[in-house]
Protein backbone atom coordinates (compact mmCIF):
# COMPACT_ATOMS: atom_id res chain seq x y z
CA UNK A 1 0.00 0.00 0.00
CA UNK A 2 1.30 3.41 -1.20
CA UNK A 3 -0.77 5.55 0.59
CA UNK A 4 -0.31 6.89 3.92
CA UNK A 5 -2.26 5.03 6.63
CA UNK A 6 -2.50 7.88 9.30
CA UNK A 7 -5.57 9.71 7.05
CA UNK A 8 -7.67 6.77 7.61
CA UNK A 9 -6.90 5.97 11.03
CA UNK A 10 -7.91 9.67 11.89
CA UNK A 11 -11.00 9.43 10.21
CA UNK A 12 -11.78 6.40 12.53
CA UNK A 13 -10.95 7.73 15.57
CA UNK A 14 -13.11 11.16 14.82
CA UNK A 15 -15.89 8.65 14.09
CA UNK A 16 -15.54 6.36 17.52
CA UNK A 17 -15.15 10.05 19.69
CA UNK A 18 -18.84 11.37 18.03
CA UNK A 19 -19.91 7.52 18.30
CA UNK A 20 -18.99 7.92 22.47
CA UNK A 21 -20.06 11.92 22.80
CA UNK A 22 -23.73 10.78 20.86
CA UNK A 23 -23.91 7.88 23.40
CA UNK A 24 -23.31 9.91 26.65
CA UNK A 25 -25.32 12.67 25.08
CA UNK A 26 -28.12 9.90 25.34
CA UNK A 27 -28.01 9.23 28.75
CA UNK A 28 -29.35 12.64 30.27
CA UNK A 29 -33.28 12.62 30.09
CA UNK A 30 -33.52 16.57 29.87
CA UNK A 31 -32.93 18.38 27.07
CA UNK A 32 -29.67 21.12 27.18
CA UNK A 33 -30.87 24.28 27.12
CA UNK A 34 -29.20 26.25 24.12
CA UNK A 35 -26.69 29.33 25.77
CA UNK A 36 -26.42 32.50 23.39
CA UNK A 37 -23.29 33.90 23.63
CA UNK A 38 -23.55 37.93 24.50
CA UNK A 39 -22.09 39.55 21.60
CA UNK A 40 -18.94 41.96 22.55
CA UNK A 41 -17.38 44.95 20.17
CA UNK A 42 -13.75 45.11 20.63
CA UNK A 43 -13.99 43.64 24.68
CA UNK A 44 -17.19 45.71 25.13
CA UNK A 45 -20.78 44.44 25.56
CA UNK A 46 -23.53 45.90 23.45
CA UNK A 47 -25.56 47.59 26.10
CA UNK A 48 -22.67 49.54 27.02
CA UNK A 49 -21.51 50.41 23.45
CA UNK A 50 -25.21 51.91 23.48
CA UNK A 51 -24.60 54.41 26.18
CA UNK A 52 -20.88 55.20 24.40
CA UNK A 53 -20.63 58.74 23.17
CA UNK A 54 -19.39 59.37 19.46
CA UNK A 55 -16.16 60.28 20.69
CA UNK A 56 -15.79 56.93 22.48
CA UNK A 57 -17.08 54.90 20.11
CA UNK A 58 -14.66 56.62 17.47
CA UNK A 59 -11.69 55.21 18.89
CA UNK A 60 -13.22 51.58 19.28
CA UNK A 61 -13.43 51.77 14.98
CA UNK A 62 -10.82 50.98 12.58
CA UNK A 63 -8.81 53.86 10.81
CA UNK A 64 -10.90 54.62 8.16
CA UNK A 65 -14.06 55.04 9.94
CA UNK A 66 -12.17 56.94 12.56
CA UNK A 67 -11.07 59.40 10.31
CA UNK A 68 -14.24 59.50 9.07
CA UNK A 69 -15.61 61.18 12.26
CA UNK A 70 -13.22 63.36 12.80
CA UNK A 71 -13.75 65.13 10.14
CA UNK A 72 -17.24 65.49 11.13
CA UNK A 73 -21.03 64.09 11.01
CA UNK A 74 -22.70 65.59 7.57
CA UNK A 75 -26.25 65.82 7.47
CA UNK A 76 -27.39 62.81 5.71
CA UNK A 77 -26.34 60.26 8.00
CA UNK A 78 -28.02 62.39 10.85
CA UNK A 79 -31.33 62.03 8.83
CA UNK A 80 -31.04 58.81 8.64
CA UNK A 81 -30.71 57.83 12.02
CA UNK A 82 -33.29 60.20 12.76
CA UNK A 83 -35.72 58.01 10.26
CA UNK A 84 -34.06 54.59 11.76
CA UNK A 85 -35.37 56.10 15.47
CA UNK A 86 -38.72 57.18 14.39
CA UNK A 87 -39.07 53.83 12.37
CA UNK A 88 -38.04 51.43 15.57
CA UNK A 89 -40.24 53.99 17.89
CA UNK A 90 -43.46 52.93 16.00
CA UNK A 91 -43.09 49.28 15.76
CA UNK A 92 -45.05 47.30 18.26
CA UNK A 93 -42.85 44.93 20.34
CA UNK A 94 -41.33 41.72 18.95
CA UNK A 95 -41.85 43.12 15.44
CA UNK A 96 -39.20 43.85 12.70
CA UNK A 97 -39.20 47.85 11.71
CA UNK A 98 -40.61 49.36 8.66
CA UNK A 99 -37.19 49.51 6.09
CA UNK A 100 -35.62 52.88 5.50
CA UNK A 101 -34.52 53.27 2.24
CA UNK A 102 -31.06 55.54 1.68
CA UNK A 103 -28.63 56.17 -1.02
CA UNK A 104 -25.73 55.98 1.88
CA UNK A 105 -23.65 53.02 1.24
CA UNK A 106 -20.55 54.88 2.62
CA UNK A 107 -22.46 55.12 5.94
CA UNK A 108 -20.72 53.30 9.10
CA UNK A 109 -22.92 51.13 10.53
CA UNK A 110 -23.16 52.58 14.57
CA UNK A 111 -24.75 50.09 17.16
CA UNK A 112 -27.67 52.39 17.48
CA UNK A 113 -28.86 51.11 13.87
CA UNK A 114 -28.90 47.62 15.64
CA UNK A 115 -32.03 46.29 14.87
CA UNK A 116 -33.08 48.59 12.13
CA UNK A 117 -34.39 47.57 8.32
CA UNK A 118 -32.30 49.64 5.77
CA UNK A 119 -32.86 49.71 1.88
CA UNK A 120 -29.26 50.20 1.09
CA UNK A 121 -29.63 51.15 -3.01
CA UNK A 122 -27.34 49.25 -4.89
CA UNK A 123 -27.74 51.04 -8.32
CA UNK A 124 -31.18 49.83 -9.65
CA UNK A 125 -33.25 48.74 -6.36
CA UNK A 126 -32.97 48.89 -2.66
CA UNK A 127 -31.86 45.61 -1.10
CA UNK A 128 -33.16 45.38 2.64
CA UNK A 129 -30.38 44.60 4.80
CA UNK A 130 -31.19 43.92 8.58
CA UNK A 131 -28.35 45.38 10.70
CA UNK A 132 -26.86 42.96 13.39
CA UNK A 133 -24.27 43.40 15.91
CA UNK A 134 -21.97 41.72 14.10
CA UNK A 135 -22.08 44.61 11.32
CA UNK A 136 -21.03 47.81 13.32
CA UNK A 137 -17.70 49.44 11.90
CA UNK A 138 -18.92 47.98 8.36
CA UNK A 139 -20.05 50.09 5.74
CA UNK A 140 -23.86 49.82 4.58
CA UNK A 141 -22.61 49.26 0.94
CA UNK A 142 -20.77 45.84 1.89
CA UNK A 143 -24.37 44.36 2.76
CA UNK A 144 -26.01 45.16 -0.74
CA UNK A 145 -24.28 43.51 -3.44
CA UNK A 146 -23.74 46.05 -6.67
CA UNK A 147 -23.47 43.20 -9.53
CA UNK A 148 -24.74 39.75 -10.26
CA UNK A 149 -21.96 36.96 -9.95
CA UNK A 150 -21.68 35.19 -12.60
CA UNK A 151 -21.28 31.11 -12.62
Amino acid sequence: SSQPTWPRCREVLVRKTRAFNLRAMGDEDQPKKRTFRKYSFRGIDLDKLLDLSNQDLMELFRARQRRKFSRGIKRKPIALLKKLRKAKRETAYGEKPEPVKTHLRNMVIVPEMIGSIVGVYNGKQYIGVEVKPEMIGHYLGEFAITYKPIR
